[in-house]
C-alpha cells in the first residue's frame, strides 16, 4: 500500500468512527467534504473545502478527531487542518493542473500538479445499466478529446457519479500529457469575480483558454450569476471553436435549467447523457467493489440488505457500508445482517426503505397497463401482456424488495430464471429509454398517492 493510500485509509476509517460519535448534522456540515492531504511523521494533515470549515474543525471537533485518529493509527497522532480541494459533487471545487496560487497569475496548467482524487478513475467506476451510456461517452472523450462528443454534458441527481466521471476523464487526459482544467462552477465564479476586482481579467482568460480540455462541475450554480455566465460563455466558445474539449455536469437537462438560452444551446449542441439511480444489480456491484477495495470481507446477505435499504444515492450507499464496517470494528464483531441493522439504526434511525405491498403494486401495474392481474399471473405471452408482466417483476424487486423466487410465486408460479431475465431486460431498457423510467415512476407515484 502506498503512502497516499495509507494516509487516506487512516482518514476513511476515522471518518467511519466519527460518524458513530458526532451528530449527523455536524458530520454532514463539517466533515463530509474533507480528505486526507498528507501524513508527515505523526501528523495527519486534513484538507478542508474552505478556511471557514478548517477553522470550525479546529475549534469545535479537533479533540474528538485527534482521539479517533490515534485509535485508528494505533499510535499518538496530531491532526492539522488546511484549506485544500473539495471532494465529490457539491463540495468546494478543486483545480486540476492549475497553478498553486490564484489562476490569474497567468501560468499555464501544470500536468504535475493535478489535485485529482486518485481513487476516482475509470477502473473504479462501476458500470451498470443506469450509467453505461454516460460511462461510454466519458471514455470516448478521454480517448479522443475534442473529436468525440464535444461538448459532453452529463446530468443527474446528486451522488450518482458525475464527479467521478470528470475525475476519470482528467486522469486519462493527464496520462496522455494533455493539459486539462477541472473546476466547479463555484470556484470558476469566485476566480472570475476576483479577476474582475483585481483588474486581471486578461490573465484569467489566458489561464482558462490555454487549457486543452475544460471540465466544469455543477454548472447549475452559475445560473443566477449573469456576469459569470458571460465569462463562461466566451471561454466555452473560445475552446470549442479551437477544437478543444469541454465537459460539463449539472443536475438537470440543459433545456430545463435556469442557464442563459445561449449556454443551453451550446450544451445541447454536443452529446447530452444522464445517469439514473442504480438498479439492484449495480448497487450490489458497487458495494462489492467498495468492500474489495477496503480489504473487508462482507457477507452477501449484508450487501443485499444495504442494497435494498439505500436505492437512489451511491454516496449514501457507500457511506452506509463505511458505517457498518466502522461499527463492527468498534464493537469488535463480525459483520452480520443484525450488526448492520444496529449500526445503521444507531446512526440514522430512519427505519428501513419504503416497502410497497406486493398485491397493491400488482393492482397498480394492472390499472396502468390495462392488463388484469389474472393475465399477469397467467400464461399469455402477447407483447402487451409480457411487457406489463416484466414491469411487475421489476417493480416487485425494486419497490417491494422481494427475491426472484417469491416474485415468481406471486405471478402464477413463474420460474425464477424468467423473473431474472425480465428484470435484466427492463434494467437494460431503462439505460436507453428515459420514457420507460417515467412510466415506471408513474405506476409507483399513483400507488403512493392512493395510500395518502
Amino acid at each position: 500500500m502506498t503512502t497516499t493510500d495509507t494516509t487516506q485509509a487512516i482518514w476513511n476509517d476515522a471518518l467511519g468512527l466519527l460518524q458513530l460519535e458526532i451528530p449527523r448534522p455536524n458530520f454532514e456540515t463539517w466533515l463530509k467534504d474533507t480528505s486526507a492531504k498528507a501524513l508527515e511523521g505523526d501528523k495527519l494533515i486534513v484538507s478542508a473545502p474552505s478556511a471557514f470549515v478548517a477553522e470550525m474543525l479546529e475549534q469545535r471537533l479537533s479533540g474528538s478527531i485527534s482521539r479517533i485518529v490515534e485509535r485508528v493509527a494505533g499510535r499518538p497522532m496530531s491532526v492539522e487542518f488546511s484549506v485544500g480541494e473539495g471532494q465529490g459533487e457539491g463540495a468546494a471545487s478543486h483545480h486540476v493542473q492549475g497553478a498553486d496560487a490564484d489562476p490569474s497569475n497567468g501560468k499555464k496548467p501544470r500536468k504535475s500538479d493535478s489535485g485529482l482524487r486518485p481513487d476516482l478513475t475509470f477502473d473504479t467506476f462501476v458500470v451498470g445499466d443506469s450509467n453505461s451510456l454516460a460511462h461510454a461517452a466519458a471514455a470516448n472523450v478521454a480517448d479522443a478529446p475534442g473529436r468525440a462528443y464535444n461538448p459532453l454534458y452529463i446530468y443527474s441527481n446528486v451522488g450518482l457519479g458525475k464527479t467521478h466521471l470528470l475525475h476519470a476523464i482528467c486522469h486519462a487526459l493527464l496520462q496522455k500529457g494533455i493539459r486539462a482544467l477541472y473546476v466547479s462552477s463555484e470556484r470558476f465564479t469566485n476566480e472570475f469575480i476576483r479577476a474582475i476586482r483585481a483588474g486581471s481579467a486578461d490573465k484569467f482568460r489566458e489561464h482558462y483558454r490555454s487549457a486543452e480540455a475544460l471540465l466544469v462541475d455543477d454548472i447549475q450554480f452559475i445560473a443566477s450569476k449573469e456576469q459569470t455566465q458571460e465569462g463562461f460563455f466566451h471561454t466555452f466558445n473560445e475552446l470549442h471553436m479551437s477544437g478543444r474539449q469541454v465537459v460539463v455536469t449539472g443536475d438537470e437537462p440543459a433545456r430545463k435549467s435556469l442557464l442563459e438560452e445561449r449556454i443551453q444551446s451550446r450544451l445541447e449542441g454536443g452529446l447530452v447523457v444522464d445517469i439514473q439511480p442504480p438498479n439492484f444489480e449495480t448497487r450490489i456491484a458497487i458495494l462489492q467493489s467498495k468492500a474489495q477495495s477496503s480489504g473487508v470481507d462482507i457477507p452477501l446477505s449484508v450487501l443485499d440488505m444495504l442494497a435494498h435499504r439505500l436505492q437512489s444515492n451511491i454516496r449514501e450507499l457507500e457511506g452506509s457500508l463505511n458505517r457498518v464496517v466502522a461499527y463492527a470494528q468498534l464493537v469488535d464483531s463480525a459483520v452480520t445482517p443484525e450488526l448492520a441493522r444496529q449500526a445503521l439504526n444507531s446512526l440514522a434511525p430512519q427505519g428501513p426503505a419504503r416497502s410497497v405491498d406486493p398485491k397493491e403494486l400488482l393492482d397498480a401495474v394492472a390499472n396502468h397497463t390495462g392488463i388484469s392481474v389474472d393475465s399477469l399471473k397467467g400464461p399469455r405471452r402477447d407483447k402487451l401482456t409480457a411487457q406489463a408482466r416484466h414491469f411487475a417483476m421489476y417493480l416487485l424487486r425494486e419497490e417491494s424488495h422481494l427475491p426472484s423466487t417469491r416474485i415468481g410465486e406471486l405471478l402464477g408460479g413463474k420460474d425464477h430464471s424468467s423473473v431474472l431475465y425480465a428484470q435484466r431486460k427492463v434494467s437494460q431498457q431503462l439505460a436507453t429509454d428515459p420514457s420507460l423510467r417515467q412510466e415506471l415512476d408513474a405506476i409507483v407515484a399513483t400507488l403512493m398517492a392512493s395510500k395518502r
